[in-house]
C-alpha cells in the first residue's frame, strides 16, 4: 500500500450537488435516484453545506417509502430547508490529502463523506465507502 497516495485517486469528481434554494423533494429523489447518501450543497462552485441522506431521515418517514414510488410525503419536506437540515461547519480536504490523512479524518468524526476543495471549489467529494474499495484493492 502506497502511503502517499493522493485522495483524488479515489474520490468521486463528478459530484452531484444542490443548491440552497433547492427543496428537499428534489434532494429526497437525487437520494434514491443515483443510490447515494451525501450531496454537497453549493453556491456556484463554492459548497456552503452537505446534506445527507440520515439528515433527510431525521425530519421525514423517506425510508418508509418504497423506491419505486414517486409520491412523497410533501407536508414534512415543506416544513424545512435545504439550509435548515444541512451541515454547514464543514470539514474539508484538498485534492493533495492523502488516503491515510483521509481514512484518520473519517475515523474520528460521525460522519462519513468529506468535500474536496482546491483553491475554494468544490472537486470532489471522498466518502468512508470509497475508502472501503480503496482498501479491497490492495487484497
Amino acid at each position: 500500500m502506497k502511503k502517499r497516495t493522493p485522495v483524488s485517486v479515489i474520490m468521486s469528481k463528478n459530484v452531484i450537488t444542490l443548491s440552497s434554494t433547492d427543496d428537499l423533494i428534489r434532494a429526497e429523489k437525487l437520494f434514491k435516484k443515483e443510490h447515494i447518501r451525501h450531496i454537497p450543497v453549493v453556491s456556484g462552485t463554492e459548497i456552503k453545506g452537505m446534506l445527507s441522506y440520515t439528515d433527510l431521515l431525521r425530519i421525514s418517514f423517506a425510508d418508509a417509502i418504497d423506491q419505486d414510488e414517486t409520491d412523497v410525503d410533501t407536508v414534512v419536506y415543506n416544513m424545512f430547508t435545504i439550509e435548515q437540515v444541512m451541515a454547514k461547519n464543514l470539514v474539508t480536504v484538498s485534492s493533495s490529502a492523502t488516503i491515510k490523512e483521509v481514512a484518520e479524518i473519517l475515523s474520528k468524526k460521525e460522519f462519513h463523506a468529506l468535500p474536496v476543495v482546491d483553491n475554494g471549489s468544490l472537486v470532489g467529494i471522498v466518502t468512508t465507502t470509497d475508502l472501503i474499495y480503496y482498501l479491497l484493492e490492495q487484497f
